[in-house]
């Protein structure tokens, strides 16, 4: 068995959540986006997240709005929607239920 498709695989499970989480404190950049995961121990490419921002904008999720940038192009700022704060609330309790449900599963002292 190849440890290396699993690990990828778990990581892709959360990483929509992760992002969606950044966002929702307030708009996002994606270079900022892939810093504060990488500060944060989680890998993140750009071309993961740009198709996976794009999908999200397409099913309404996100939003976003072009911003001047003192040093360079016009940068495209990203939000959730209404319709992607009732979807993180959705995914938000999904995660606890699993953070929960696996910590209990893979403790230790039992």
């Amino acid at each position: 068995m190849n440890i290396e498709n699993t690990q990828s695989q778990m990581r892709k499970g959360v990483l929509e959540y992760c992002i969606l989480s950044i966002i929702k404190r307030g708009e996002a950049y994606p270079g900022d986006i892939i810093d504060e995961m990488k500060s944060a121990g989680l890998q993140l490419l750009e071309g993961t997240l740009y198709p996976l921002l794009n999908r999200l904008k397409n099913a309404e999720i996100l939003t976003y709005q072009w911003v001047e940038s003192s040093s360079g192009p016009p940068r495209k700022y990203f939000r959730l929607t209404e319709k992607g704060a009732k979807f993180y609330t959705l995914l938000e309790a999904t995660w606890q239920e699993l953070a929960t449900g696996v910590s209990v599963v893979t403790r230790q002292d039992q």
